[in-house]
């Protein structure tokens, strides 16, 4: 096989998490019980730096932050995905680079998440270790 199609499978798997990460990140659940937590978050604000936030909009904001990140994360493994032999090979330390960082992705999700994030990263993982293998072969 050749590692094009796994960053194009990586690549689209990325556009699938940030969508799901997107959608999901501010969704609460009435059986967690934490109804007032997040009115008390979104309640309480505070000033930083001259702009008044509450600790709810640094949830948001670092939310959309992690999207925006899941999709150029995307982008770059599609563009690595469409490299002639040559030129993937001379990349190599872009694709082991972003193959550790989900690598990493996988072991924070299983610590901090559940099991929707821990497979997402952890396919996105293993795809963008075998391309990053399949693209040391010219």
């Amino acid at each position: 096989m050749k590692a094009s199609i796994f960053y194009r499978i990586a690549s689209v798997l990325l556009v699938l998490f940030a969508v799901g990460h997107t959608l999901g990140f501010r969704q609460v659940d009435p059986k967690w019980g934490i109804d007032s937590l997040v009115s008390t978050m979104q309640s309480s604000h505070f000033a930083v730096q001259g702009f008044t936030r509450s600790y709810w909009d640094f949830y948001v904001g670092f939310g959309l932050f992690v999207s925006v990140l899941l999709l150029f994360a995307a982008v770059v493994a599609w563009q690595l995905g469409g490299l002639r032999g040559e030129t993937l090979v001379a990349m190599r330390g872009v694709g082991w680079a972003l193959a550790a960082c989900f690598a990493v992705n996988g072991v924070l999700s299983w610590r901090y998440f559940f099991v929707v994030p821990v497979v997402f990263s952890a396919v996105i993982a293993v795809c963008l270790v075998t391309a990053a293998a399949l693209s040391g072969r010219t």
